[in-house]
């Protein structure tokens, strides 16, 4: 505890409070959609593929946007870009306050894409954070900011109750005081010292037009207007999104793609974090449709098993500073493998479907910790740059997650298939991760860490982007 109160004494904790207010705020209303879901199908009346694209929409929207998040940033004060994002954050939820009646699937998957704004929160809070401090405490500081994902346990807690009591479009309102918290910490706190770079009037004239095409591409996928019909149109979303962002992308970021190290991280990223805001969005439809739990205490357990992956989080990245991410993640993928592989083949009783989803989201927080202790090891002159891709990819995969699980319940009546698929893709990871292991090693040891850290001492004022 002396050494923490030391560390936040060495450069500005008010900064760090207000970053982290404005991360957990962020997610917070980025994953609202998903313990309000079980209420919003009964008065919308959707299909299970509609359920899984519905609650999805924020996740792949946060994932596009926090590339243009990142970018402005690189240009643009980063508290008064955290303030502009709390004020779009808020439109969703002030909005279903003020309709009258039932808003319809198109409209709330507009409202979705906006919700995604404040997952892109991370790409401005975490670099925002770390440039108030020095580069010998940036872990430490990282991992204080990137506990923000707590949000998500507000989500499971506050709105399933509210939602009984108010209606679900009303219950959404309760997060405009978090997000007014946020913005008066910013405000007043919130401190921004990294160094900027580029102009701001392009970045922000991408940033504008990523998240109107996202908006339409959105809406006009599900429709069939791009010329693709039904489940097909539901996956292909994201391309979509990618292609519209990538007319934005800044040459820099199109260079690291060549990288086959990218390739296989993106790959675990996208399993890791990916399953662990996928599972967050979706897992109370499946709680309800599995086990015909009350709609308020399936609310409770998604905030446990949120819980269980954001405190391990940090953890995750202290097992590997401590025998390097490489070998970690050998653990921490065989974990998700083997939870993925007993949904596919069984559905188990509801105390064990609660073990076992426990044991998922430690494997996922622990896995997430340990994806990013690499990347500053593996590319210590262009963190940022990786950062904002690997975390983009994390999001994409947990757009896949719900839209998956909701179209193999659709067509065969179970979940199994969607955990098989993805049993099989972590195998995938795993495998390469076993692969490519004596060549990771010989840059993610922890020696070789501190060597990177005096080299780059200034690694998190030069992100563009920060994973969360």
């Amino acid at each position: 505890m002396k050494e923490l109160l030391t560390m936040l004494r060495s450069g500005n904790w008010r900064a760090l409070v207000a970053s982290f207010l404005y991360f957990d705020t962020g997610f917070t209303v980025w994953l609202l959609y998903g313990p309000l879901a079980p209420y919003m199908i009964h008065s919308l009346h959707l299909t299970d593929a509609e359920q899984g694209f519905l609650v999805a929409v924020p996740i792949l929207s946060a994932a596009i946007l926090r590339v243009g998040m990142g970018n402005l940033y690189q240009s643009m004060d980063g508290r008064s870009l955290a303030m502009g994002g709390v004020a779009l954050s808020a439109i969703p939820p002030l909005f279903l306050l003020l309709y009258p009646g039932v808003p319809s699937y198109s409209l709330l998957i507009v409202l979705g894409v906006l919700l995604g704004v404040g997952g892109a929160s991370f790409a401005v809070a975490l670099p925002m954070a770390g440039s108030n401090y020095p580069a010998k405490v940036q872990g430490t500081v990282l991992g204080i900011a990137a506990a923000g994902n707590i949000g998500a346990v507000l989500d499971g807690f506050l709105f399933p109750p509210l939602a009984a009591h108010f209606g679900w479009a009303h219950a959404t309102a309760a997060a405009l005081p978090l997000l007014a918290l946020a913005g008066v910490s910013l405000f007043f706190w919130g401190k921004d010292s990294a160094p900027k770079s580029g102009r701001v009037r392009p970045a922000l004239l991408g940033f504008v037009v990523t998240l109107a095409g996202l908006a339409v591409l959105a809406v006009a996928t599900p429709m069939g207007w791009l010329g693709l019909q039904g489940k097909a149109a539901l996956l292909m979303l994201p391309v979509y999104g990618i292609l519209l962002a990538g007319i934005f992308l800044p040459r820099r970021y199109r260079l690291t793609l060549r990288e086959r190290d990218t390739w296989v991280i993106i790959l675990i990223y996208a399993i890791t974090f990916g399953g662990f805001v996928g599972m967050s969005a979706y897992v109370s439809l499946l709680l309800v449709a599995l086990y015909h739990l009350p709609k308020i205490d399936a609310g409770m357990l998604m905030a446990l098993f949120a819980f269980t992956g954001a405190m391990l989080r940090p953890v995750g990245g202290m097992i590997a500073d401590r025998i390097s991410g490489a070998a970690a993640l050998r653990w921490f993928l065989g974990g998700i493998a083997l939870m993925d592989v007993v949904f596919a083949t069984w559905t188990p009783p509801l105390d064990l479907a609660i073990t076992f989803l426990l044991i998922l989201y430690a494997c996922f927080g622990l896995g997430n910790g340990a994806t990013f202790q690499l990347v500053p090891l593996r590319w210590p002159e262009k963190t940022g740059i990786m950062t904002g891709i690997i975390g983009a990819a994390g999001g994409v995969g947990g757009f896949y997650l719900p839209v998956i699980l909701g179209i193999t319940k659709q067509e065969t009546g179970t979940y199994h298939l969607g955990f098989a698929f993805f049993a099989v893709l972590t195998s995938i990871a795993l495998g390469l991760v076993l692969a490519l292991r004596q060549q990771w090693l010989s840059w993610s040891h922890h020696g070789t860490m501190a060597v990177a850290v005096e080299k780059t001492p200034s690694t998190l004022s030069k992100a563009g982007a920060v994973t969360d």
